[in-house]
């Protein structure tokens, strides 16, 4: 255990750092945005790139990992949205506000954490699987959580027009471009010219770092923020459970549904399902804020989810670890 901590504890330490910078005003809030901007369409991509090719093409097109993860990804959102739905006379919840939630209860932070996470902890063919559940929870359950919160609308956008949406922010996020630049030069065994991939190495170098540093202070402003709206005052009640089912239902499920497709005679890689569990037992993904903010739901309440669930994970996901790699 200790050995496991001695790899997770940096990683949610740069987290602390972050926060703790922002709520001390050593980080202004003004700022974040430009981390933002920097890790998203900067760093980020390159690190996905140099991921993607340097991944054989067959890892990459997995589609054993791709529909055992969508299933499981597609049940946690029915899930969540089921039992945190406003009923006549029952809660306060709406089909916006449940289907964010489900969406931060079911999409993991592989992008900014998993993925540096999980080659530190079981080297270079972590990458692979990891890749593919980016694109599946961008593509997929992103789009579907947008497009179901639009339900209860009235007088807004229709749920074609939020799927619409929401595909047009699947084609504008670089994520996705750089995984299949990455994964074209990996099929046709291309180099990029040195000054290139040298500058290329140079921003991918600084994505886990950087990227942990701003989910810190993302978590702190979206914490800040909310407390001075008091109409987005939040219950404990609404954010635990939902912090709970991303951090022991999530992963429990992908081991289960990987086990019985194994069992089913599916060729699913027994490392590329620890590398699955291992991603779903990480915290939920903190751009879910930000999609949440965009969308009008309750930012404070998906923000403190972010927020506790990170915090947590710290000790359920070396625990996930030692249970998974043991």
């Amino acid at each position: 255990m200790l050995q496991i901590l001695t790899v997770t504890f940096p990683f949610f330490a740069l987290v602390l750092a972050g926060y703790v910078a922002a709520r001390r005003g050593m980080l202004p809030l003004a700022s974040i945005p430009g981390l933002n901007g920097f890790v998203l369409y900067f760093a980020l991509p390159c690190m996905l790139y140099r991921f993607g090719a340097s991944t054989p093409i067959a890892q990459l097109l997995d589609p054993s990992v791709a529909l055992t993860y969508l299933l499981c990804a597609l049940t946690m959102v029915a899930f969540v949205v089921a039992v945190t739905l406003q009923r006549p006379g029952q809660g306060r919840i709406g089909w916006n506000d449940a289907s964010f939630g489900a969406l931060v209860g079911a999409f993991p932070n592989t992008g900014f954490m998993g993925v540096p996470l999980l080659v530190a902890l079981l080297g270079p063919r972590a990458a692979g699987p990891a890749i593919v559940t980016i694109l599946v929870d961008m593509v997929i359950t992103s789009s579907l959580c947008i497009a179901l919160s639009r339900l209860g609308a009235h007088g807004g956008a229709s749920v074609a027009q939020a799927g619409k949406s929401a595909l047009k922010g699947v084609l504008a996020n670089p994520m996705p471009w750089s995984i299949l630049l990455g994964a074209l030069v990996s099929a046709l065994a291309l180099e990029l010219p040195k000054p290139v991939a040298t500058t290329v190495g140079l921003l991918a170098d600084a994505a886990s770092p950087v990227a942990l540093f701003t989910i810190g202070a993302v978590l702190a402003r979206s914490q800040m923020l909310s407390r001075e709206d008091e109409s987005h005052a939040v219950r404990w009640s609404e954010v635990v459970p939902v912090a709970c089912i991303k951090l022991f239902l999530h992963p429990l499920l992908v081991l289960l549904a990987g086990t019985s497709a194994v069992a089913l005679g599916v060729p699913l890689d027994p490392f590329a399902l620890q590398v699955m569990v291992l991603l779903a037992a990480l915290p939920s993904a903190s751009n879910v804020s930000l999609l949440a903010e965009r969308f009008g739901a309750n930012n404070g309440r998906i923000a403190r989810i972010i927020l506790v669930s990170t915090a947590a994970a710290f000790f359920t996901f070396s625990g996930a670890v030692a249970l998974v790699l043991n």
